[in-house]
């Protein structure tokens, strides 16, 4: 089993910035690729950025440039360091890992006033 729990967000005005953080704890050592997920209300889920045990990283379109993704050697944290924010990036944020079966962290709020 894993347990994800994020922290970090919150309101920040656009054009500023906002990291997130997730805790990952439990079966660490069974963990490959880990990722950022945000939802809006009423929309699907949508991929934001990934990183692969290797390091590669992946992103969506239109953050590119702005977001960066990372995780520390023991795999315990995921990232997201998130600059120059638009409103359009207002969403739950939700951190993701793969192992033996996927797992969701609960979610964490980021608001972008305009």
């Amino acid at each position: 089993q894993v347990q994800l729990v994020e922290s970090g967000g919150g309101y920040v005005q656009a054009g500023g910035s906002l990291r997130l953080s997730c805790a990952v704890s439990g079966n660490i050592l069974g963990i490959g690729a880990m990722a950022w997920y945000r939802q809006v209300p009423g929309k699907q889920r949508d991929f934001v950025a990934s990183i692969l045990k290797s390091g590669n990283t992946f992103y969506e379109d239109s953050v590119k440039g702005r977001f960066t993704i990372s995780r520390d050697k023991a795999g315990a944290t995921l990232a997201l360091q998130m600059n120059s924010l638009k409103s359009e990036d207002t969403a739950v944020y939700y951190c993701f890992a793969r192992g033996l079966d996927d797992y969701w962290g609960q979610g964490t709020q980021v608001t972008v006033s305009s």
